[in-house]
This record gives C-alpha cells, sequence and structure tokens, in this order.
C-alpha cells in the first residue's frame, strides 16, 4: 500500500488543481456574468479626456468572495486590479459575504434555507475554521485584502482611516494609480450574537457594517426576510457601539423598519450601498423612495447599482437615467455608484469600462460639476467625513 501513497498524493493534487483552475472559474462565470457586448464603440474624446481626470469611487463589490488573484487581469468576473486601473477606479469598498441562502430571491428567504457560502468556502480551499464560523470568514476575507496589499503595496492600500485615505489621494496626485479599499461586510452575522466580535472585526480593518443581508439574522429584519422587523434589542447595541467606533452603517438589504430605527437611534448619517430607486424600478430590491428621502436628509449616500434586479435595464444609459432620478430625487450630493460586482449578477461592464457612465452622463446633459460628484467626489467627502481621523 505504501508504494501507492505517492501515486495517490499526486492524483489528489491533480485532481485539486483541476478543480481550482478549471472548475471554479466555471461556477463564478456562471455568477458574475457579463449581460453587454462584448465591446463598446469607444466613448467620446470628450468623455475619455473627463474621465481620466476624474475621482472615481464606487461603494460595494464583492470581488475577495472569489479565488481568483487579483492581482491578475481575467477574462471574468468584474473586478480585479488592471481593470480597476483602466477604469480609473480610486476607491472601492470591498465586502465581504459570509452567509448567502440557497434559492436567494428579493421577495422571501429563511435563515434557515442552507448556506451558498459554506459551500464556496470548502470548494475554494479556505482554511477549515471558516467553514463553520461566520466570523472567520470576514476574517479569512480581510486576511486576503491585506495579502494583496502585501504583494502590491503600490498597486493597493487598505484604508483605515481619513488619514489613510488622504494619503491614497495625495500619492494619486502624484501620478499614482493605487486603489484605496476600505473593507466592508455584507450583513453583520459575522457578530456571532456577540458585541465584542465588532471591536475584533474593527481592528481586523472594517469600517463599513451592513447589517443584514438576504435573510434575518440577530440584529433584525432583512428587506427578503420573512418577518419584516425592526432592530432587535441586539441589534441596538450593535448599531450603538458601530457608530461609537465611527463604523459606517451600511442599510443596504436591511427591511424598512431597520432602516427607520437605525435612522431614529444614530446621529452619523448612513449609506445605502448599493440599489436601485423604486420610483425608476418597482422592484422588491429597492426600498420606499421616501424612505430613501430619509436617509439623505441625514446627510446619507446612496450607491446606484448596475444589475437588473435594481435598476431594471441595466444598459448604461438606464443607470444613468437611474442616476439622475436620484439626483432630482435626493440631491446630487447624496448620489454615488454602488456597482455590486463580482456579487453573483450580470452587469453590462466591467471595472475597466466605467468611462461608460461618463460618456453616457455627458450624452445625457450632466454638468460636469454632478459628473464628478457622483463619479466619486461624494463618496470621497463621506468617507473622509466619517472614517476614523487616524
Amino acid at each position: 500500500m505504501k508504494k501507492f501513497l505517492p501515486l495517490l498524493t499526486i492524483v489528489a493534487a491533480i485532481l485539486f488543481a483541476g478543480w481550482k483552475w478549471l472548475l471554479l472559474p466555471g461556477v463564478e462565470k456562471a455568477r458574475n456574468s457579463r449581460s453587454g457586448p462584448d465591446e463598446y464603440p469607444p466613448v467620446s474624446a470628450a468623455a475619455a479626456q473627463l474621465h481620466r481626470g476624474l475621482l472615481v469611487g464606487d461603494l460595494h463589490a464583492d470581488s475577495f468572495l472569489w479565488a481568483r488573484d487579483l492581482e491578475r487581469e481575467a477574462d471574468y468576473g468584474h473586478v480585479d486590479l488592471p481593470r480597476a486601473r483602466r477604469g480609473n477606479l480610486a476607491i472601492q469598498v470591498f465586502t465581504a459575504v459570509t452567509k448567502s441562502p440557497r434559492g436567494q430571491n428579493y421577495e422571501q428567504n429563511s435563515s434557515a434555507a442552507g448556506d451558498n457560502i459554506t459551500l464556496l468556502a470548502v470548494a475554494q480551499a479556505w482554511p477549515p475554521r471558516t467553514w463553520n464560523s461566520l466570523l472567520q470568514r470576514a476574517l479569512y476575507h480581510a486576511g486576503r485584502v491585506a495579502g494583496l496589499e502585501d504583494r502590491a503595496p503600490e498597486q493597493i492600500a487598505v484604508v483605515r482611516s481619513a488619514a489613510d485615505l488622504r494619503r491614497v489621494l495625495k500619492r494619486r496626485a502624484g501620478g499614482s494609480e493605487q486603489l484605496a479599499a476600505i473593507l466592508g461586510i455584507e450583513g453583520a452575522h459575522p457578530l456571532e450574537g456577540e458585541l465584542e466580535n465588532i471591536g475584533v472585526l474593527y481592528d481586523a480593518g472594517f469600517r463599513v457594517m451592513g447589517l443584514q443581508h438576504f435573510f434575518d439574522n440577530e440584529l433584525g429584519g432583512s428587506l427578503h426576510g420573512e418577518n419584516g422587523a425592526g432592530l432587535s434589542a441586539f441589534g441596538r447595541a450593535a448599531v450603538q457601539e458601530m457608530e461609537r467606533r465611527a463604523i459606517v452603517i451600511d442599510v443596504a438589504h436591511s427591511s424598512e423598519q431597520v432602516v427607520r430605527d437605525v435612522l431614529a437611534l444614530v446621529e452619523r448619517p448612513l449609506i445605502l450601498s448599493h440599489t436601485g430607486l423604486k420610483g425608476m424600478c418597482d422592484s422588491p430590491r429597492n426600498i420606499s423612495d421616501e424612505l430613501m428621502k430619509e436617509i439623505a436628509a441625514k446627510g446619507g449616500l446612496i450607491g446606484v447599482g448596475y444589475w437588473k434586479g435594481a435598476v431594471c435595464d441595466d444598459s448604461p444609459r438606464h443607470i444613468v437615467e437611474t442616476i439622475r432620478y436620484a439626483i432630482d430625487l435626493l440631491g446630487v450630493e447624496h448620489v454615488a455608484l454602488g456597482s455590486d460586482y463580482d456579487g453573483s449578477v450580470a452587469v453590462a461592464f466591467d471595472a475597466s469600462e466605467l468611462g461608460l457612465l461618463t460618456d453616457e452622463m455627458l450624452r445625457q446633459g450632466f454638468t460636469e460639476q454632478e459628473i464628478r460628484r457622483v463619479m466619486g467626489e461624494n463618496l470621497r467627502d463621506f468617507f473622509l467625513a466619517q472614517l476614523p481621523a487616524s
């Protein structure tokens, strides 16, 4: 038997390599697909020149959920560092997805309906500590981002404070193409019911915390859950601790009652990182326009998404029409980009093609100031004001 062990080891290694390099990309290609043409016509010369001078930022991408090495360009998925550079992306919130129910939908999901991320964690050979712990999954995500920063510090920097963000912006003003990466979690279930885990996640670099994802959790009801409940007693305590630590609270996927409860509880402004506008797309993915106005009235920031479930039509033209609607409804200072890149969605363009939005905004009569604010300056100003000072 012993003489067969080396052979069995080699076979196992070949099978694992085949799974990792052939089958796993196929899984992501199916989940993070492209709905637009293979190639768009070139943007106008005016749009290309303007886009090169913009500060571009995005409130939500799930790129570190997948097995790709983001230092290298892939021909699938939506974000990696080479494509971010071509799209002039300067600031990206990278969000840790730690649980997602099987059969997830926008109408209703049970928190007990299985978990896609467990299967993905095992398939992608995440450390065994992540297989049964949502907290460890979030920490593993933070470690992947930090590892990329260690390998390519001239290309990406993890931002933990306003001072960190200013340093990246100063480098970019001097010609650097370094990407500022802000860490977030999509749904605060990695707290695992323990307030002290807010500190654990904070120490790991997380500065944005979504409260819910596709299911109700210990903090309260999801927009796609079963009860539509507001904040629980634990949720109230968690939100207050997040505010004390200057963690940005994200109410994407939260029930409307959770959003109202948070607005009544905190002084600091919120984000709704990736969404559509109900008045433009009557989808169960979107909260009411009236509640959107309440978020904006308290200084909040709304990230307009790029996928059909949020905007109904994912063409650049319609996304820009949605941005115009949001500006007219909320005020230009409250509107940003919230792609949901690499979030198991189909989009019509990837991070390398963000100039399409600039081109379309010019075509639709946006002023240069409106373009600059929506494409990234609003996001920059929000985080400079809301991140811990240093």
